[in-house]
């Protein structure tokens, strides 16, 4: 059986680990793999989508569900619990899967883990957040009334673009963390919305790649969508687009980055030293798109109003 080694903080940042371990695939002679989450003490909504893409590549590629051993720690044990972990996991990993259930009453997340495979599950998604998204934004991140009807949009856009784009199942997550070290004690709303499927330079390159001839490759598609607005539709009316969900993303002083194949393009703020354009990282399928909300300074916020 072939071990790959979960790091042991699994976020946004060390998901390339993580898809590095990847590639040593297993051979027919040894189909079966193990991902070892025992020294996991971190995971955010990207981890755990993550995890779950990754283990969908290993069952594509071997044939065989991989096996998942859970985190020694028990507070990371409950929190995959509470993020609904588990259910999205049975479809992925073989065997049981031991977490504690959600609880029953009201919850600080903003999105349980939710897997998107068709247009009723994104209606889904945007009811479910609606209902909290009001309490969070407002109070906890201390955006206007107006901006609950902009993020609806935001993350309907990035599930729709799993359907339209993905050719895949895909899933979203969303959480509110504390940053002490990052942002002295600002909170922030970390959305994680990722898939296996086609990725952007397959979507995109019916329409584009004779523009761009040997120039094309993951990092031109990215650049082309984020930077440029190219979409596979030619209507606008089927959605803003990346490179529109950007702009309001900047307008809230927040960082949006999309991984695809072997590039990461990114919008960055003052606050985020991740690189604008990564080329030639570990190859993924599909898209990762990672959306980071910091909150407002109350006082500005008022003094905009």
């Amino acid at each position: 059986m072939r071990v790959i080694t979960v790091p042991p903080s699994l976020d946004y940042r060390t998901f390339d680990q993580l898809v590095s371990a990847l590639a040593l695939r297993a051979s027919p002679a040894e189909p079966r793999v193990l991902f070892d989450a025992h020294r996991v003490r971190w995971v955010d909504p990207v981890g755990m989508i993550g995890l779950l893409a990754a283990g969908t590549v290993v069952a594509s590629e071997t044939g065989h569900a991989p096996t998942l051993h859970l985190p020694a720690d028990g507070n990371v044990v409950g929190y995959l619990g509470r993020m609904g972990f588990a259910e999205a996991a049975r479809l992925v990993f073989e065997g049981e899967l031991h977490l504690p259930g959600r609880s029953g009453g009201a919850s600080d997340v903003l999105l349980e883990i939710t897997t998107i495979s068709e247009n009723r599950d994104v209606h889904d998604v945007v009811d479910r957040v609606q209902e909290r998204a009001g309490t969070i934004l407002s109070r906890t991140l201390h955006y206007p009334p107006t901006a609950v009807v902009q993020f609806s949009v935001i993350l309907s856009e990035v599930c729709q673009n799993v359907l339209e784009h993905a050719g895949a199942p895909g899933w979203v997550c969303g959480q509110t963390y504390t940053w002490e070290k990052r942002l002295g004690g600002k909170q922030v709303l970390i959305i994680g919305v990722g898939d296996v499927g086609m990725g952007f330079r397959a979507s995109l390159a019916e329409e584009y790649a004779g523009h761009f001839l040997d120039r094309w490759g993951d990092a031109t598609a990215l650049e082309a969508a984020f930077l440029q607005g190219y979409t596979r539709f030619a209507d606008q009316g089927r959605g803003h687009g990346i490179q529109q969900i950007r702009k309001q993303v900047r307008k809230w002083d927040g960082m949006i980055a999309v991984r695809s194949g072997t590039a990461r393009i990114a919008d960055v703020p003052a606050w985020e030293d991740l690189p604008p354009l990564a080329d030639g990282i570990p190859d993924f399928p599909g898209a990762q798109i990672t959306i980071i909300l910091p909150a407002a300074d109350p006082d500005e916020e008022r003094a905009r109003r």
